[in-house]
């Protein structure tokens, strides 16, 4: 029977990756109580030259910040969608932490994938050709991949250039944008496009399975904020800081 979805991997699996995300942002949501919206320290300073500049209300600016947290968190989740996508494959497989994210089942391919083309610096990019090349050398028929979903442009050429002052070059190390690692893993030149055009459709199919469960408190922090300043007195942004830095010389004033 002829999939509903893509053509490259089945209705079912492509339903559960879905799935998968789903959860990830359910967890990145409900993770945003006051207690990890802290956790990283509130730029207290940039958010009042927010509000002031951008001419916005303070409970918008913080729900905007824990938002901001949340598409953080998210990003993360993005890359490892892709990575079971193409995990999904026929003869390829996800790394599951074993130091590549995707490879052949042969052996033939290893790669490691990044949402965006700008996420490593260059002592990153250093470590990371190093990985490759090391695959490329233990796998003498591998051809190992570092690639870029969102990339500037569409690719597929040897990884070769100077990082960190040295010159890097491997004739199995190869950079590749993701519109041309999709055709390269499903030998289907359109890919990415049919993943594109497949979600809207296999997102409304997978929600109208899911039971939708009352109780789940979602960006909780919000709340949390907004019933201490109550008690306070202070404004959301001085009981923010207050919450943050009131171990700063002066700051146990406000």
């Amino acid at each position: 029977m002829e999939n509903k979805y893509l053509n490259f991997i089945s209705d079912e699996y492509f339903l559960k990756c879905i799935g998968n995300l789903y959860q990830s942002y359910l967890k990145a949501k409900n993770n945003i109580t006051k207690k990890n919206f802290y956790s990283n320290k509130v730029d207290v300073v940039k958010l009042t030259f927010d509000a002031k500049f951008n001419d916005i209300d303070e409970q918008s600016l913080i729900q905007s910040e824990i938002l901001r947290q949340i598409d953080k968190s998210i990003n993360n989740s993005i890359g490892t969608f892709h990575e079971q996508i193409l995990g999904g494959i026929t003869g390829f497989e996800v790394g599951n932490l074993s130091g590549f994210d995707i490879k052949a089942k042969d052996n033939s391919l290893f790669a490691d994938i990044k949402n965006k083309h700008n996420t490593m610096n260059s002592s990153s990019a250093e470590a990371l050709f190093q990985k490759l090349a090391r695959y490329a050398n233990d796998y003498k028929k591998a051809n190992c991949y570092w690639v870029q979903i969102l990339a500037k442009s569409s690719f597929n050429e040897l990884w070769k250039g100077e990082i960190n002052s040295k010159e890097y070059s491997h004739s199995r190390v190869f950079k590749i944008s993701g519109d041309q690692f999709y055709t390269l893993l499903s030998g289907k030149h359109d890919a990415l496009l049919q993943l594109y055009t497949a979600l809207p459709a296999g997102i409304k199919d997978y929600l109208a399975t899911v039971e939708h469960k009352e109780g789940n408190i979602e960006n909780s922090a919000i709340d949390e904020i907004k019933f201490a300043n109550k008690i306070s007195g202070r404004s959301i942004l001085d009981q923010i800081t207050f919450e943050n830095y009131s171990y700063y010389l002066g700051f146990d004033k406000l």
